[in-house]
């Protein structure tokens, strides 16, 4: 416990010391967004509840602490966030269609150890709509990543050139996408990876063949949750450039047509 809370206190002063009043709205944003997974965690348990639906109500307020807590209501985290919901609502169909079909759902045989497998597992819960939460809520970060860095870099063009047309600034933010995309496509693919290196190396132990550990439930899950945050992310770049470039230019126009009434 010494070294969690050795941990947290060089992550807040750093976080503090860099980001200012951004980096402590920031560290304290880590455990609102905690709570609310701890709470959708209790909430799936319940038989009667839809765990999407948990899922997904769970994520809207996890982009409201992220967006508007840390970075205040303006047109950049507002766009950021209809373009992350619009996402989550495209990916879902997607998502709950790849999850039935590859049947992903459940334990896997590395996960159910001698003291696991004397107890029932039948847990009165439907396991595709919960494997369907599980990557929702696994993609939400990076989706909500790109998505406010498409919106701010626009935003800083469309300041610095006010007289850009929709179509230019539309193609502006696919080009910041662009060296987006790549990035952070692999850092998800470290982050998912380095979490199960040490299962991968019990892979080797267990002299399991590639065939083996490719078509196993637990590895094919994993996968499958990052193609789905790469599929989001991708997804996100021209929503995030569309819904940012359409509302800037709208209200440049409103703004014009007021000035031109008085």
């Amino acid at each position: 416990m010494n070294v969690l809370v050795l941990l947290a206190i060089i992550l807040c002063s750093l976080m503090i010391l860099i980001g200012g009043k951004k980096g402590t709205k920031s560290f304290i944003s880590l455990f609102f967004n905690f709570g609310i997974v701890l709470l959708s965690i209790f909430l799936m348990t319940d038989p009667q509840a839809n765990p999407i639906i948990i899922a997904i109500v769970a994520c809207t307020v996890i982009s409201c602490i992220n967006l508007f807590f840390i970075n205040e209501v303006n047109s950049k985290t507002i766009t950021a966030f209809i373009s992350t919901v619009i996402t989550i609502t495209l990916l879902l169909f997607l998502i709950y269609i790849i999850t039935d079909k590859a049947m992903i759902q459940g334990f896997g045989e590395e996960e159910i150890d001698e003291i696991l497998s004397v107890y029932s597992l039948y847990l009165g819960v439907d396991f595709v709509k919960i494997a369907v939460a599980v990557i929702i809520m696994s993609t939400i970060g990076a989706i909500i990543d790109v998505s406010i860095s498409i919106t701010s870099s626009m935003q800083e063009i469309f300041h610095r050139h006010p007289s850009i047309n929709r179509k230019e600034l539309f193609t502006s933010g696919l080009t910041i996408g662009k060296d987006i995309l790549g990035s952070n496509t692999n850092t998800l693919f470290f982050a998912f990876i380095g979490g199960y290196l040490a299962l991968l190396l019990w892979f080797k132990d267990l002299s399991y063949s590639f065939g083996e550990i490719v078509n196993s439930k637990i590895f094919s899950s994993e996968m499958i949750m990052i193609f789905c945050a790469g599929i989001g992310i991708a997804v996100v770049i021209p929503i995030a450039s569309w819904v940012s470039a359409f509302y800037l230019i709208r209200v440049r126009e409103k703004s014009q047509n007021n000035e031109a009434s008085k």
